[in-house]
């Protein structure tokens, strides 16, 4: 994956370096001209300067001559993402990302990237994973091994495909090779900071330490999840259903070998012929508005299950998200036995 800044040249550029750059850029030919502050001036591709040449325009002249002055772009934290699915659509691949104040922070490229989600990341990676000693007696859980990378990098770059980059990570065991592992991101255009518990906090209280939220809408998920969840439509659904909360849900199927009787002051009412009654499990990943985190007490141990339940009788929308592609919870050694199989052919 390339560095964002490498399709970003200074307001000034020669049309014959911009060519040399562009020429570096092979496929993904295209470079933004920025003013001294990184703030988006213009675009320019390999047919502007060819127009150029055309008009007569000499290739030691700033590739200011030639740029187009109003290029496509997406505004960090925009939360209608019609506007993504668009441009990915008509295959417009390379767009920059600005800020409020029209600075390049990023640029996504829809060759290599699915979506770009106006979302905040928080994974919890505290735990201790006690089940998968010895396994985790020197290494924390998030970080072993399934397939050629840890766990939790499987993660980081699943959301990632989906242009989620502003990310926190909570840790507490072992913390400290997590942190060294993933650095702050800026390599893989992402932003990485730390979330530190000095006591354990439950599955989301320690998220009530982050006050620095970029984007209206937060997931928190759980680092030992292996999934290839959609995340755009798991956004998509929770817009238009005009939820509070999201929770991705696990369909758990149970078949009865017997006829079920419905009955009513020992009279038989009705019954079913054996038959398969499907349940939904807590899958770990939540998508919430970002005013849901105030609800979450400072520096007390506080689990989702406890912030559900009050939305619940806050009469606020709790949506279930039944989960239809890959999902494992790798908690104990068979599932990261089974893991490490299922990697082997599991498509991201």
């Amino acid at each position: 994956m390339r560095h964002f800044k490498e399709h970003l040249i200074p307001s000034g550029t020669s049309i014959r370096e911009s060519l040399n750059v562009l020429d570096e850029l092979a496929k993904d030919a295209i470079v933004f001209v920025v003013d001294d502050s990184n703030r988006l001036i213009g675009s320019l591709t390999d047919g502007d300067v060819r127009r150029g040449l055309i008009r007569g325009i000499e290739l030691e002249k700033p590739v200011d001559d030639i740029i187009q002055t109003k290029p496509r772009f997406i505004r960090k934290g925009d939360q209608d993402i019609q506007k993504v699915i668009e441009y990915r659509e008509n295959n417009f691949k390379v767009i920059p990302i600005l800020d409020k104040d029209g600075r390049i922070v990023n640029v996504v490229n829809f060759g290599n990237l699915k979506s770009y989600l106006p979302v905040d990341v928080v994974i919890m990676a505290g735990g201790k994973g006690s089940r998968l000693r010895p396994l985790t007696e020197k290494t924390p859980k998030p970080l072993l091994i399934i397939g050629d990378k840890p766990i939790l990098e499987h993660n980081i770059q699943r959301l990632s495909l989906f242009g989620m980059d502003d990310f926190w990570i909570s840790v507490n065991y072992l913390g400290e090779q997590i942190e060294e592992y993933f650095g702050n991101g800026n390599h893989k255009n992402l932003n990485i900071e730390y979330v530190w518990e000095d006591e354990p906090l439950g599955t989301i209280g320690s998220v009530s330490k982050i006050d620095n939220f970029i984007h209206d809408y937060v997931l928190v998920t759980n680092s030992d999840i292996l999934t290839n969840l959609d995340y755009e439509n798991f956004f998509l659904r929770f817009k238009e259903e005009e939820a509070d909360f999201a929770v991705v849900t696990i369909p758990y199927k149970v078949d009865v070998p017997y006829a079920v009787l419905e009955t009513s002051n020992g009279h038989v009412m009705s019954f079913k012929e054996k038959p398969t009654y499907t349940y939904y499990s807590n899958g770990g990943i939540y998508l919430m508005k970002r005013e849901i985190i105030d609800r979450i007490p400072k520096d007390l141990f506080f689990n989702t299950t406890d912030l559900m339940e009050g939305l619940i009788a806050d009469k606020k929308k709790v949506l279930s998200y039944p989960m239809s592609e890959y999902w494992l919870d790798i908690g104990k050694p068979d599932d990261y036995k089974k893991a490490q199989e299922d990697i082997k052919t599991l498509k991201f």
